[in-house]
């Protein structure tokens, strides 16, 4: 769900703003990347989600939690790499 998730909001990211965009390859691997670690911290940072996930008490709200998570998390890295890319350019 993260990578999916990711990959969305990296090549979202990318199309939204020129200067930021990888290419879809580009902006889909960063994404991917974002969206998977974020994914990962989630739980870390929000314990009662880990638990509700642990319990079996998964809810919407979780799902909806960890799309948000997957696909801020790579906006985010694809909006960093690209701003690097352009710095170094």
């Amino acid at each position: 769900m993260n990578l999916v998730a990711g990959a969305i909001g990296g090549n979202a990211a990318g199309k939204a703003t020129p200067t930021f965009d990888l290419g879809t390859l580009g902006n889909t691997i960063s994404g991917l990347v974002g969206g998977g670690v974020l994914g990962q911290l989630i739980p870390l940072v929000l314990p009662a989600l880990s638990t509700a996930m642990q319990g079996g008490n998964f809810s919407v709200g979780s799902i909806l939690t960890n799309l948000i998570g997957g696909g801020a998390g790579g906006a985010i890295l694809t909006a960093i790499i690209g701003a690097v890319k352009n710095k170094a350019a």
